[in-house]
């Protein structure tokens, strides 16, 4: 049983795991791969995903296939720190397309992004065109990526 989470035992564990790795796995494969016949894990796997534990199965794109080679990380400071302006700002990077994280922080400034856009100029134009007009941006601090070491999106469901 997994002592962070009461509910999850080894099996849900392995499921989760496959799947984060591979979610294109039929579940006959799945179950295969975490040793189960195909009936129980079709069972975990229906209540993985009705208790919440998957949010959504995706496709992983080749950025660099797409012409998409630039990644920059935006620390970005507000004007003010009213609920309305946190509220504005949100509301606003939820519609831009270029950002593709955003983290509320503690430190010097308030958000962290991650963008990622074709080129540095189009980052350029992002940054003067749209990000740096928000009303409630008062500073915009940006380090830019000169080569990906390690990027993943499975989480550490271990503990080692």
């Amino acid at each position: 049983m997994d002592k962070s989470n009461p509910d999850l035992d080894d099996l849900d564990l392995r499921i989760l795991d496959a799947l984060q790795k591979d979610s294109s796995l039929s579940t006959s494969d799945l179950a295969d791969v975490v040793g189960l016949s195909q009936s129980p894990c079709w069972r975990r796997l229906s209540r993985l995903r009705e208790a919440g534990y998957i949010r959504a199965q995706v496709a992983l794109l080749d950025a660099e296939k797409l012409g998409i080679n630039t990644m920059v990380f935006a620390s970005v400071r507000l004007s003010a720190h009213g609920r309305a302006n946190l509220t504005e700002f949100s509301e606003a990077i939820r519609r831009f397309p270029e950002v593709v994280e955003c983290h509320a922080i503690m430190g010097p400034f308030d958000f962290l992004l991650r963008i990622i856009t074709r080129d540095v100029r189009a980052y350029e134009q992002f940054v003067f065109g749209r990000l740096s007009t928000l009303p409630t941006v008062q500073e915009i601090n940006s380090t830019m990526t000169l080569s990906e070491i390690k990027s993943t999106t499975a989480l550490p469901l271990r503990s080692r």
